[in-house]
């Protein structure tokens, strides 16, 4: 089984409600984002000195698969029901990202 990494860069579309998108995305998206199958768990960051063009938050979404294609497609299947249901905010901008495949194990200090 391989691993991978999805990253994704996103920014809240109105600063004065980034409280609000970060409660959503972290009680709402990451759950919803967690029940495609192959990914298996989910870490978020920020970044207070961002620039302009670039995320202010990142996202890492750990994936373990036989099938890279095949849990993409799940997840932008997932996308558009979200966005049918109402659970993609009106906040989410996305600014980049991309697909990783692991090449190495972790390594640690020692």
């Amino acid at each position: 089984m391989e691993k991978w990494l999805l990253v994704v860069e996103s920014n809240s579309n109105d600063p004065a409600r980034e409280k609000e998108f970060n409660e959503w995305y972290d009680n709402v998206h990451l759950p919803d984002v967690l029940a495609t199958p192959g990914i298996i768990r989910a870490t978020r960051y920020a970044n207070d000195n961002a620039t302009e063009g670039q995320g202010k938050f990142l996202a890492f979404y750990e994936i373990e698969t036989t099938d890279a294609p095949q849990v993409l497609a799940d997840l932008n299947n997932g996308m558009v029901k979200w966005t049918e249901q109402g659970r993609i905010t009106e906040l989410l901008s996305i600014a980049g990202g991309g697909l990783y495949r692991q090449i190495t194990t972790p390594v640690e200090r020692k």
